[in-house]
């Protein structure tokens, strides 16, 4: 009660808000008038913030999908998730939403019109609305949950009040043992926890050919080495910039995380030699990508490959990503979201991390390759991709 309470204020902040601002007063009526497209019908539900983990939902989905019986609603936060869904999954057995933002009269609305049978949220998002619907409406999963050093610190706090949320999961199957260990002492009962790795391993990337990679460049107009810096974020492109001007013989493509953010990262470059990749320019030094959906692409071409979300403290993106093409990524200290992958690829030498400009460019100077390298990158990506499989089992099957 007291979190509605304290929701509906908000709630009336915002409307007051978007009567003055046209960018949140979209941003809120896609979300509040998402719930009224769902038909009538049985579903699945399936809570994914973001891009991120509508990527990595990718084999889970395909697995539920080949069960005709199965339908499937989509829920999503961001804009980039959204269009994400609807770009993978445009299919009839496949409703993609906005997140109604855990307003209790939609969720309520939401499970009332239609009939979920099960309710999977990803990575440890707690909504207590949908928490409390799911439970009562549906069985409730979570799938590929982690929990930070740091949210573990704030969550502990708060163990008083999450015990009941938390044992209103049948499964709760999370990526690592340290996160088992976390929910656990956060309330969580040992016999509904589960570590089954990290969904991320099971992600099915593209495959390229030499001749597709070969036009892709031409069409880009690289002649020099490729440094591609991937998923960056506010604070991280001045810093690849003033590392890509020390370099010779490299052509940088930068690949923001936001596209909306292209305006202030071209700000940075006043004078330099850049293109958009909407608006490409022959012999461009600096390739800004304001396109989703081709950083493995870029990756495939790439000499010198960097995660973003790393060298300022966001916690990291991706680094199976570059690792499925071959190239060995560089990333910062900053690896909260991806620290035990971040650990395995070091332990193994699989990739660099940095802490600053100095050792970022001495990392690209002697960086090399070899056959062994690709054996071993392989080997580690499969022997970590049985997540999905075993999740699908337990939510399933058992």
């Amino acid at each position: 009660m007291i979190y509605n309470f304290f929701s509906f204020l908000l709630y009336i902040i915002i409307f007051i808000t978007s009567i003055f601002n046209k960018k949140i007063k979209v941003f809120f009526a896609k979300r509040v008038c998402s719930v009224k497209s769902i038909e009538k019908g049985n579903y699945i539900l399936i809570h994914a913030s973001s891009l991120g983990e509508i990527n990595l939902l990718d084999p889970f989905i395909k697995k539920i999908l080949l069960d005709e019986t199965k339908n499937i609603i989509i829920s999503v936060v961001t804009d980039t998730g959204y269009n994400q869904a609807l770009n993978k999954y445009s299919s009839s057995k496949v409703k993609v939403i906005y997140f109604p933002l855990d307003v209790n009269f939609l969720i309520k609305k939401m499970f009332k019109n239609v009939n979920i049978q099960k309710t999977i949220i990803v990575e440890t998002e707690i909504w207590p609305n949908l928490i409390n619907y799911a439970y009562k409406n549906s069985q409730l999963f979570l799938l590929n949950g982690r929990i930070s050093d740091k949210s573990f610190k704030s969550y502990f706090r708060l163990k008083f009040y999450l015990k009941p949320i938390l044992n209103k999961f049948k499964y709760l199957i999370m990526q690592t043992e340290d996160d088992k260990d976390r929910i656990i002492k956060l309330g969580a009962r040992t016999d509904k926890v589960y570590n089954f790795g990290n969904l991320k391993f099971d992600i099915n990337f593209d495959d390229y050919s030499e001749k597709e990679l070969s036009e892709f460049k031409e069409f880009l107009g690289l002649s020099k080495k490729v440094f591609v810096a991937g998923s960056t974020r506010d604070g991280e492109e001045q810093l690849i910039i003033e590392v890509f001007k020390r370099l010779k013989d490299y052509q940088l493509i930068l690949v923001p995380r936001h596209i909306e953010r292209i305006d202030s990262i071209t700000k940075l470059l006043v004078g330099d030699n850049y293109s958009l990749y909407s608006n490409l320019k022959k012999n461009s030094n600096i390739i800004i990508v304001d396109k989703v959906g081709i950083l493995r692409k870029l990756y495939a071409i790439a000499d010198i490959t960097f995660v973003g979300g790393t060298l300022v403290n966001i916690g990291g993106h991706s680094l199976l990503e570059p690792l499925y093409y071959g190239k060995k990524p560089i990333f910062g200290p900053y690896l909260q979201n991806v620290k035990d992958i971040a650990n395995e690829i070091l332990r193994l030498d699989l990739g660099y991390k940095v802490e600053g400009i100095e050792e970022f460019i001495r990392i690209i100077d002697e960086n090399t390759s070899s056959p062994d390298d690709f054996k071993r990158i392989k080997d580690f990506l499969d022997r970590n991709s049985k997540s999905s499989k075993k999740s699908y089992k337990l939510i399933f099957e058992k």
